[in-house]
Order: C-alpha cells, then sequence, then structure tokens
C-alpha cells in the first residue's frame, strides 16, 4: 500500500483524477450548457405563456405525448423479448442480429425514414399489399408512431440487455432447479431483478420518441392534428414566428431534464 495515499472510510484507497482532466471537462461542461443557456436569455417571458398555449402548439404538444406513449408501449412489447434473446439466446448469428437493432442508433433518421416509407408507403416492400387491404400508414399518426418506435427502439433494448448482463443468471438458475418454468421464472425472477433497468430503458425510449424528426417528416409528413408532433411545429415555427419556436423549444428542455433526472433515479435505485 502506497504512504500517504487518501483513503475511503471503509478502507479502500482513494484514486485521484489528474489535474489536467478538469480543463477539457470544463470546456466540455461550457460547451454543452452554453446553448441552453442561450434559449434562456433569448426567451420573451412576457409572452412565454401565450406562445405554448396556442392552438397549434397545444394540438401538436398533444400529439407528441400521445404518440410518443403509444410508441413506448410498442418499444415495451417487442423490446423486452428482443433484449432477452440477445442477453439469454444461445444461437448462430447473434452478433449479427445485435449490429442490426443498434444500427437506428447511427443511422440519420432521414434515412430511417426513408427506409419505412419504402416499406410500409404505397409502393412499399409491405405498403402496396396494406393499401390493397384498405390500409394506409404512410403520412397518418399511425406513421408517426411507427417512425418514433423505429429510432427508439434500440434504446430500451441496449438499456435492457445491459441490465440483464449485469444481473447474471444465479438466481434464474436457482428457480429453474427448483423446477420453475421458463415462463414462471421470467416473471417471478428475471423482470424484477431488472426492472430498473426496464424503466430506464422506457424512458428513454419515450424520450427519443418524444424528440423525433427527420423520421417523421420523411414517412408521415407535416399534417396539423394529424402527424405535426412537437419538433415538427418548432421547426415550422422558426421560419414564421421565431419566438414561438424558441418558447415551444424550452418545453422539449424541460421535458429531457425531467427524464434525465428520473432515468438516473431508476439506476441508481436498481444498480447501487
Amino acid at each position: 500500500m502506497r504512504l500517504g495515499a487518501a483513503h475511503d472510510p471503509d478502507g479502500r484507497v482513494r484514486i485521484g483524477l489528474p489535474g489536467w482532466a478538469y480543463l477539457p471537462a470544463a470546456v466540455a461542461t461550457v460547451f454543452l450548457t452554453l446553448p441552453l443557456v442561450a434559449v434562456l436569455l433569448e426567451i420573451d417571458w412576457g409572452s412565454f405563456l401565450s406562445l405554448v398555449t396556442s392552438e397549434s402548439a397545444r394540438v401538436a404538444l398533444l400529439l407528441s405525448l400521445k404518440t410518443a406513449s403509444v410508441s413506448t408501449v410498442v418499444c415495451v412489447l417487442l423490446g423486452v423479448p428482443l433484449a432477452l434473446v440477445l442477453a439469454r439466446g444461445r444461437f448462430r448469428g447473434r452478433a449479427a442480429l445485435r449490429s442490426l437493432v443498434l444500427l437506428p442508433l447511427v443511422l440519420p433518421p432521414v434515412v430511417g425514414g426513408i427506409a419505412l416509407l419504402y416499406t410500409f408507403g404505397r409502393a412499399g416492400l409491405l405498403g402496396g399489399h396494406l393499401e390493397a387491404l384498405g390500409i394506409r400508414i404512410a403520412f397518418s399518426t399511425t406513421a408517426v408512431v411507427l417512425a418514433q418506435t423505429f429510432v427508439s427502439l434500440p434504446f430500451l433494448v441496449v438499456s435492457l440487455e445491459g441490465a440483464l448482463r449485469v444481473a447474471g443468471r444465479r438466481y434464474e438458475e436457482v428457480a429453474a432447479t427448483l423446477g420453475a418454468r421458463p415462463t414462471t421464472v421470467l416473471r417471478r425472477v428475471t423482470l424484477p431483478l431488472v426492472l430498473p433497468g426496464l424503466a430506464s430503458g422506457a424512458v428513454l425510449a419515450f424520450a427519443r420518441a418524444l424528440g423525433e424528426f427527420g423520421a417523421t417528416i420523411t414517412f408521415a409528413g407535416s399534417l396539423q392534428g394529424v402527424t405535426r408532433t412537437l419538433p415538427l411545429e418548432i421547426y415550422l415555427q422558426r421560419e414564421t414566428d421565431p419566438q414561438a419556436a424558441v418558447a415551444l423549444s424550452l418545453l422539449l428542455i424541460v421535458a429531457a431534464a425531467v427524464i434525465v433526472l428520473l432515468t438516473h433515479r431508476n439506476r441508481s435505485s436498481g444498480f447501487g
């Protein structure tokens, strides 16, 4: 043990940071927070309430909350089994499957929108068959949900898969040894163990869906009350009423801040 080293109350050696690390860390902090401060300074607080409660703003906000909530439910229904397969499954091609699942994280959102359009559009891979059945998806509220799900599903899968790997398989193996069926093990052991990770993933998926723009405008368009979510409303207001765009941007900033705090709390309570 090195003489003069600082120790925590539990006796472990406290490892310090090199002094030079604080300068780039401070630059990064300023870089990330200064634009947010600039938004706050730009807001006309006297007319803020009227700007964020206008008819178009309320319709866009309500549509965003509704579609983001539905897409989050879809992400949970599809993402939980997918994360379980990636974390617990044993089959060839699992690495390739994980790469495909993570692909929307790095794709430009507009590319995702084009891919969805060529899948579910009127002349798309599936869209033509659906159109023959009287089901039209592109440029509808359903298209908004699909676009949001496409870009946010990987967030839930990654978060839950990580939680499953951290939790390990010891308790599951004990339950299986005692005769519990796989579904019982999943319901009574696995899911309760990773519930904080699932909650964090769902919150992150909701946040990503709430802020989705590129895939939505490409695949769903911008029809007021149908597909024009809050990010699209901000984009349109930027051209005609910059003050309204700034005020609505603050709503998304506040929502994002709340979501980050909730996610951090869930992870802290679940994993220490």
